[in-house]
């Protein structure tokens, strides 16, 4: 090969392996249009969204726009550029649907439709209430039956470009777990009654890439990544038999685990954990018997140090939705509809409200306000601060399960057959 051809294979070579990067960095960073949302609750599931311009009070006209969509479903949106990708189900024949909008505008640009097997549910579960995930290249959805658990890559466009079988989820409760993309892998989370795994799958092909074996009954939660100052990034995952779990999201590899939920009577995860500085939070629960929120602390200087828990809060914690943290300020929804803030490094609680209703659908905040959807449809509106403020109550007129997003400066709402948008300005 000749100096020439060298220069020319390794140019080539350095702007492929560039190319390929790119939708990994933008899954990490701030696009100057605005923010990606590109999993169930945004960036790393914090569900902060930044640069978000609401109005504190609206009526129906302040919508950019309503639209309905097919069937029904619990899933939210997730959002690349003027993209917004969501999917639904079929309650009658269990068809799955994956649903393309223009953010803009609300017009559909395509519509996928896929063949599913009907099953047993949890009357409070739908056949579409998996969140997808999408990068800069495809869209990932996931949906599970007793046959199969299928792991779906569409081009934005809305080709399959790839489908893996990960085999039968057993659960009488459905599916609802939601992937997440980690450079080229899609996060798998497989926790169910069966054999139960974390699944890597390569983002280009589906294969494979490794797997993790667990065990416990069925879980819910979306996992997180807690990256270090210093050091390799790590995928943090919990469910209640293992407790909280660290692996490295390149191998697999365990790096620790610590076992605090309380092992007395049976439980099981269904909001998902997130990570504040140095603290990874996570929830565990059962209906009538005990929920709990605990906060540990990650190791500092990886296998030399021990993880450790910092402090739990029982009282009024929640099992559906996902905890928040603002600043400084740690906030709990309860499925009950009771708040809860407290300084997220002690676990001080600051206030506790009632603010009605049941929400299986967790909150999310933009601007120093928290937006959460009760399942009866109605959007509650409190200041994100130590001294407790409802601003304002909404109804949608539909209720929903599931949580907003919020992407080019613009909140999107999912209800049960319905999507809105608002905020922004209209005339982008």
């Amino acid at each position: 090969m000749c100096k020439l051809q060298r220069i020319m294979h390794q140019f080539q070579t350095t702007a492929a392996a560039f190319l390929f990067a790119i939708p990994v960095i933008a899954l990490g960073a701030n696009r100057a249009g605005g923010q990606e949302w590109t999993r169930f609750r945004g960036p790393n599931g914090s569900g902060i969204g930044r640069g978000i311009d609401l109005p504190q009070r609206w009526t129906d006209r302040d919508f950019n726009w309503r639209i309905k969509l097919p069937g029904t479903g619990h899933s939210s949106p997730v959002v690349w550029g003027r993209r917004l990708f969501i999917t639904s189900g079929d309650e009658e024949t269990a068809k799955r649907l994956v649903i393309c909008i223009d953010t803009t505008t609300g017009k559909p640009l395509w519509q996928r439709e896929f063949t599913s097997q009907r099953h047993g549910k949890h009357e409070l579960n739908s056949f579409a209430s998996s969140t997808p995930a999408v990068d800069g290249r495809q869209l990932y959805v996931t949906w599970g039956t007793p046959n199969e658990y299928v792991v779906l890559a569409l081009t934005h466009d809305g080709d399959e470009v790839w489908r893996t079988d990960l085999g039968p989820f057993k659960c009488g409760h459905g599916f609802g777990a939601s992937p997440v993309v980690l450079e080229n892998l899609v996060i798998v989370p497989n926790d169910q009654d069966g054999t139960s795994s974390l699944v890597a799958l390569d983002c280009g092909t589906g294969g494979t890439r490794w797997k993790a074996p667990r065990q416990g009954k069925a879980s819910y939660i979306t996992p997180c990544v807690f990256q270090p100052e210093h050091g390799r990034g790590e995928l943090i995952f919990s469910n209640w038999d293992h407790g909280i779990t660290s692996f490295d999201p390149k191998t697999g590899e365990k790096n620790w685990e610590l076992d605090i939920f309380d092992k007395g009577h049976t439980e099981t995860a269904i909001g998902s954990p997130i990570v504040a500085g140095d603290l990874v939070i996570a929830v565990c629960g059962w209906l009538g018997v005990r929920k709990e929120v605990v906060a540990v602390r990650l190791p500092r200087n990886g296998r030399d140090d021990q993880a450790r828990e910092m402090y739990r809060i029982d009282r009024s914690a929640p099992l559906c939705t996902t905890p928040l943290v603002n600043a400084s300020l740690l906030f709990l929804w309860s499925d009950e509809g009771i708040v809860t803030c407290a300084d997220v490094q002690t676990g001080e609680v600051f206030w506790r409200e009632r603010v009605g209703g049941t929400f299986y659908g967790s909150p999310v905040c933009a601007a120093n306000r928290l937006y959460a959807v009760s399942a009866d449809g109605d959007m509650v509106v409190l200041a994100a601060s130590k001294k407790f403020e409802l601003l304002a109550s909404h109804p949608l007129g539909e209720g929903t399960h599931s949580t907003p997003a919020i992407s080019g400066g613009r909140m999107f709402v999912r209800t049960f057959s319905q999507l809105f948008s608002l905020g922004g300005s209209r005339s982008e």
